[in-house]
């Protein structure tokens, strides 16, 4: 198969047939420096990529058409990945659980790059120009940083820890933290040389972390206590402020099945909405105070928590074995107002940009799904192989995502 992208009349014929998957153009695993296939001219505003977790491939979606385009194969372990995209939103830096960083031109539907650049890794960032990108690594541990361009690597900052909760920070910053020492390392790329804060006293084994849309506030989840850290990012110095420390004290702990994403937490007005680790439950933190505001029972423990971007509706997906099932709940009165099963193995939810949509990866039944976000109808729905991470271009122009 060809690397081009399918043109519109293509697109219409596989819409009104409901082709299947396997007729979907595939681009040739590609090497970098190699020339460009040629290619219609196309926006990238409506596109985005699903995550083919089993594959190791992605495969190229468009919003209005609510179709897949073609899929790009040869990115590796892609069992935990995750991506970032370029200030323009022609390119996926997307981050493979085998250390490898792949950039991925949607454009011309190609690999325009990849390195393996560690043993495994968990996630990245790119800076808030779009020069660098960071890598965060649990082998051999600490940060990487690369050219955007290139791929060269221009920074290695070891921590001698499993790192994570890489996010970039404004002023060419990024903020990761560290699960082993509990530590928050704040490396400024606009200095030179590099400079690099470290703050301890971040909590035990923090596994997550998130920016806030603003980037001002930086909260680390943490698994071998109760509670979270939340950094000021606009103080001179940023120190530790301890949130809901101790909020599971004296109840039942119960076994934590999946660990939640923290960049699924949802702000919504003033209001922090988070899962609670290994508990039936989300959530309420005042976003000026950090203190608790409520908690809103759940259908099993929450792994996202999302906003609708307008922040009246939050939706909610679980662990296994309760994960096929959604909640969505309303941020006035805070309770659930609609619950649903779109099928087995509810891995991730990504909004279209003003949220009249939400795209649902369902990994065993092999299908994204699209659902209208006010009357709860389903649209329409992709075939795909393993769906996990959904990936809009808009991401590009929010930090931290």
């Amino acid at each position: 198969m060809t690397g081009k992208l399918a043109p519109p009349t293509t697109r219409r014929r596989f819409l009104s047939l409901s082709a299947a998957l396997a007729a979907l153009p595939v681009a040739a695993p590609a090497r970098a420096g190699e020339a460009a296939p040629a290619c219609i001219a196309r926006a990238t505003g409506d596109l985005g990529l699903v995550v083919e977790r089993a594959s190791g491939s992605l495969l190229l979606i468009d919003q209005s058409e609510r179709a897949a385009l073609m899929r790009i194969p040869g990115l590796g372990d892609l069992s935990h990945a995750s991506m970032v995209w370029s200030p323009d939103e022609r390119f996926a830096f997307v981050f493979g659980r085998d250390g490898g960083l792949t950039k991925v031109d949607i454009v011309e539907g190609r690999i325009a790059g990849r390195v393996l650049q560690a043993g495994n890794s968990i996630g990245g960032a790119i800076s808030d120009d779009g020069r660098l990108v960071a890598v965060s690594n649990y082998e051999p541990g600490g940060v990487r940083v690369f050219d955007a361009g290139s791929l060269e690597m221009v920074a290695d900052i070891p921590t001698g820890a499993k790192t994570i909760g890489l996010v970039d920070a404004p002023g060419r910053r990024f903020v990761f933290t560290t699960w082993d020492s509990g530590e928050t390392w704040i490396a400024d790329f606009s200095a030179d040389p590099v400079k690099i804060d470290r703050i301890t006293g971040m909590g035990a084994n923090p596994y997550d972390a998130l920016i806030t849309p603003d980037g001002r506030t930086y909260i680390t989840g943490l698994f071998g206590e109760d509670g979270l850290t939340a950094l000021d990012l606009w103080a001179e110095r940023p120190r530790p402020i301890r949130v809901l420390h101790g909020y599971g004290r004296g109840e039942r702990k119960l076994p934590v099945y999946k660990m939640p994403h923290l960049e699924g937490w949802a702000l919504t007005g003033d209001q922090f909405v988070l899962p609670a680790v290994g508990r039936h439950e989300v959530l309420w933190i005042d976003a000026r105070t950090f203190s608790e505001t409520g908690r809103t029972p759940t259908h099993g423990q929450p792994v996202f928590a999302m906003a609708r971007p307008d922040g009246r509706h939050v939706w909610v997906n679980f662990a296994y074995p309760l994960n096929d099932t959604i909640q969505v709940i309303d941020t006035v009165t805070r309770n659930v107002i609609h619950q649903f099963s779109p099928g087995p193995a509810v891995l991730h939810m990504e909004f279209t940009p003003r949220g009249h949509e939400v795209w649902v990866s369902v990994r065993d039944a092999g299908k994204v799904m699209i659902f209208d976000t006010h009357g709860f109808a389903k649209l329409a729905e992709i075939e795909a192989q393993s769906p996990s991470g959904i990936f809009f271009t808009a991401r590009a122009h929010r930090t931290g995502l």
